[in-house]
């Protein structure tokens, strides 16, 4: 095959690196961009916090570079000067060790009287939140259990699942211990002492043994409690079929004494373990916060969610045109990234700031009146109002969240499919669960709304809806259907 030189014209689409950089910083949530603000003000030395270098300079900007290095070497409070360690530093740490793990960079306020009574523990901050297994092992470690108990005790308990039920059998135990000295009858009587623990119902194999662990716990005067055993221990299938009638007729009850009964029964916990659940609080910090002012909705970037970022004029005035040694060109390059990434970041505001103002002017009557007034829309929507393309409106309602005065919602929340109407309108999906979940509220107990039923009566209503969509938003919802939903009583 012959070699030969060809000319070709075209035209590609090339992303420059600062574009690349405004996409990422876009598609951050609030956490991820004050991270990556905190790493770019590590990194680049040209950049630099506004707020504390005016802090730090006494609001003077005019000081020379000397004076603030030396207000940098100061803590956040500039009356509170940063302490030496009081143990000395080594010659040399281990290759594997970490700066943190021999120092800590807490400082207590010098002005504490007793350090231990308000100071700050920021490893209890962090720290795990206990399982259900730790709160019945804690409890385990306090009863006095010979190691044969405490050994088959541990092993009920890690057989115990987040519902806080016993998963296993003490046969299966039995088997899985392999002591030859070990009887069925220890394990039982070990089980009976671990359904004893705290919350009242853990380590039951089934429902009905929930629920009579629970009622046994109860006091002995405890109204009708005798009763709601013995429902339970004889009648527990006619009581899972809401057949009260049967109920009332085999022990012979009153209307107003089978009421109080499923009142009691009711009230019990049928997932204990979920009562000491593995969760910690998850906050949320807001992008942008929406205000009505005299009957206009006005949004406005948190002022608090990132800090305002400026490049240092004492090292910007180190930037020598003409030089070209590698500390000039380090400055200039330093200098280059900074001013992009203050654009990127000023371009990154402005298009949330305009997404969101866009939000709110279509989801006004939400705002206003809640989610049954919430109109269907599309991404498309205000990709095309605002002139953009669908993918950076995708990436600006992606982890950015919205305060309101109904609470703190994701952008993505306000974006809905829709249905048809008779009138020829459009009714979006969420306003058809608020109408879902307003008609459960307000059923008869007794006589709970079937999913046709609820079809029905959105259809009378102008909004036609198939009654497997019903039962797809109720699930979606949480919400059991109408023969879990029926009251005892």
């Amino acid at each position: 095959m012959k070699q030969s030189i060809q000319l070709r014209l075209g035209q590609q689409l090339t992303m420059t690196p600062q574009l690349q950089q405004a996409i990422r910083l876009l598609q951050l949530s609030m956490l991820d961009l004050q991270q990556e603000i905190q790493e770019a003000l590590d990194s680049n030395l040209m950049l630099e916090n506004a707020e504390e270098a005016e802090r730090l300079n006494g609001g003077d900007g005019d000081e020379s570079m000397s004076e603030s290095l030396e207000a940098a070497s100061m803590v956040a409070n500039p009356e509170q000067e940063v302490r030496p360690e009081s143990t000395p530093i080594p010659d040399e740490l281990p290759v594997d060790a970490e700066w943190s793990d021999h120092y800590d960079s807490y400082l207590p306020s010098s002005g504490a009287a007793a350090p231990e009574a308000n100071e700050l523990d920021l490893f209890a901050q962090k720290s795990k939140a206990p399982s259900l297994q730790d709160h019945l092992h804690w409890q385990l470690n306090l009863s006095r259990l010979d190691a044969t108990d405490l050994a088959i005790a541990t092993a009920i308990v890690d057989a115990i699942n987040d519902d806080g039920y016993f998963t296993s059998t003490p046969e299966e135990l039995l088997e899985t211990l392999d002591d030859e000295d070990l009887t069925l009858e220890e394990i039982k009587v070990v089980l009976h002492r671990v359904q004893s623990l705290d919350p009242p119902g853990v380590g039951a194999r089934d429902l009905r043994e929930c629920l009579l662990i629970q009622l046994r716990n109860l006091p002995e005067g405890e109204k009708n409690r005798d009763l709601a055993i013995k429902v339970c221990e004889r009648h527990f299938d006619a009581l899972s079929k809401h057949d009260t009638e049967q109920i009332r007729r085999a022990l012979r009850l009153s209307v107003q004494d089978m009421s109080e009964i499923a009142a009691l029964i009711r009230s019990l916990h049928p997932r204990p373990g979920t009562l000491v659940a593995e969760t910690q609080t998850q906050y949320v910090i807001p992008d942008v916060i929406a205000r009505k002012r005299e009957n206009t909705w006005i949004v406005e970037l948190n002022p608090e969610t990132a800090p305002r970022l400026r490049v240092n004029p004492d090292y910007a005035k180190l930037v020598r045109r003409a030089d070209h040694s590698d500390d000039n060109n380090c400055l200039k390059s330093h200098l280059q990234e900074a001013r992009w990434f203050i654009k990127s970041l000023a371009s990154r505001n402005d298009t949330v700031l305009r997404v969101a103002s866009k939000i709110v002017e279509l989801q006004r009557d939400f705002l206003e009146y809640g989610e049954e007034a919430m109109k269907p829309m599309v991404l498309r929507d205000v990709a095309e109002a605002l002139e953009l393309h669908e993918s950076t409106v995708s990436r600006v309602t992606t982890q950015k969240f919205m305060y309101t005065p109904r609470g703190t919602f994701e952008f993505k929340y306000f974006f809905s499919s829709h249905v048809g109407t008779d009138s020829g309108g459009e009714c979006s999906s969420t306003a058809i669960r608020a109408f879902i979940r307003k008609l459960v509220a307000a059923e008869n107990p007794k006589k709970p709304l079937s999913d046709s039923k609820i079809a029905a009566v959105l259809a009378e209503q102008g909004i036609k809806v198939a009654r497997r969509t019903v039962a797809k938003y109720r699930e979606g919802m949480g919400v059991p259907p109408s023969n879990e939903r029926k009251r005892l009583g």
